[in-house]
């Protein structure tokens, strides 16, 4: 077997190791026959909530025993293949196996980011804010690109996508726009994207075509589950009903049901302009807590925040990204130093490399000022 070959299969071994681990994989047996024992209970579905929320764990924890047994069988069937081939002097199944072998240490490197995904909210579903910064009518037009670009993202995810509020702007594109995004592990994954995103490209709205940089803040927080108290007062709180505005469509309320709620100790504000008036007020009162508990969760890892610096205002100075489309074509994170020409492609929700690369930072604790030395 060659060296290279060699070299993968432990590159492989070790990812598979590292799932397995932060799964715990040598009780997940046990685990699972629990959960079954529950789900056979016939009072299971008199809280459906409950209900819910068991069958969800079970799923995960099935689905984490998959993943850890294929990776395995996958391997231990390629390095079979290969020994046959070489033994039989077959080299077209040697050549089979060793590129399936480089297939599977792509997915289990992937799968081992996933494993770190292992905070005290990263398996919430999230809310995700993006509002136009510095640059008037062009970060209007780039915070749209954004919410296309998240929102297919999570379209390939398979996560649901529901938006809570829009603003539109003045000219073109939104001023502000918050969604619900639901699935597991999707806080996870987008909260590695708080921050400043910043275009440059020629302008579509300048008549002498010349280049502009805009910004656009992107702002990540998780839904708060059911088991975590966030305890807001009535005193703390003004809420406000008005008419949805905008240049219509199927997102404008028409109605005087949209909700925004201040939180006066933070300053926070949340809206809500979708569905009845009812209905928004319990999201805008979800969303309230869900960026209270967010501020608990900043304060918990304020080394790292430090560390990695604050949002800060969407302007210049403060981004974590940029997105160069004139006078060439690169997408590349300031804080890891990740980069890639595929412009369009990142454009399209093509963000995992960028995710995984933040996510694997944060556990090794290098600081943005260590990640861009390194670049």
């Amino acid at each position: 077997m060659r060296s290279e070959t060699r070299d993968i299969i432990a590159a492989i071994e070790k990812s598979i190791d590292l799932v397995a681990q932060r799964m715990d994989r040598e009780t997940a047996g046990y685990r699972l026959e629990e959960f079954n024992a529950r789900v056979e209970d016939p009072t299971l579905w008199d809280n459906p909530e409950a209900a819910q929320k068991l069958m969800r764990e079970r799923q995960i924890l099935v689905d984490q025993i998959g993943t850890v047994d294929g990776l395995r069988r996958e391997l231990s069937d390629n390095i079979e293949l290969i020994e046959m081939g070489e033994a039989e002097g077959d080299d077209d199944v040697v050549a089979e196996a060793e590129e399936a072998l480089r297939a599977l240490r792509e997915t289990s490197a992937q799968k081992e980011i996933e494993a770190l995904l292992n905070g005290e909210a990263d398996g919430n579903d999230t809310f995700l804010e993006i509002n136009a910064g510095a640059g008037g009518t062009e970060s209007c037009d780039w915070a749209s690109i954004l919410a296309r670009m998240y929102v297919r993202w999570a379209e390939k995810k398979g996560y649901t996508v529901e938006m809570q509020s829009e603003s539109p702007g003045e000219e073109a594109g939104i001023k502000s726009v918050s969604y619900k995004i639901s699935g597991h592990n999707a806080y996870g994954w987008l909260k590695s994207e708080s921050g400043v995103h910043r275009l440059v490209r020629i302008s579509p709205y300048d008549s002498a075509a010349r280049r502009h940089t805009s910004f656009s803040s992107v702002w990540v927080y998780p839904v708060v589950d059911d088991n975590i108290e966030i305890e807001v007062l009535d005193k703390d709180i003004r809420l406000d009903t008005y008419r949805s505005s905008g240049a219509g469509g199927q997102h404008v309320n028409k109605t005087d049901s949209a909700v925004r709620i201040t939180h006066f100790p933070t300053g926070i504000v949340v809206t809500s302009s979708e569905k009845s008036q009812h209905q928004n007020r319990e999201i805008a009162m979800k969303a309230l807590k869900s960026r209270l508990y967010q501020l608990e969760l900043d304060k918990r890892n304020a080394a790292i925040n430090e560390a990695h610096e604050a949002k800060g205002d969407a302007g210049w100075g403060n981004q974590i990204r940029s997105y160069v489309l004139q006078p060439y074509q690169m997408v590349k994170d300031l804080r890891t130093g990740f980069e890639t020409s595929d412009t369009q492609g990142v454009l399209d929700g093509d963000l995992d490399g960028f995710m995984a690369a933040t996510l694997a930072m944060d556990v090794s604790g290098k600081s943005r000022a260590e990640a861009n030395a390194e670049d």
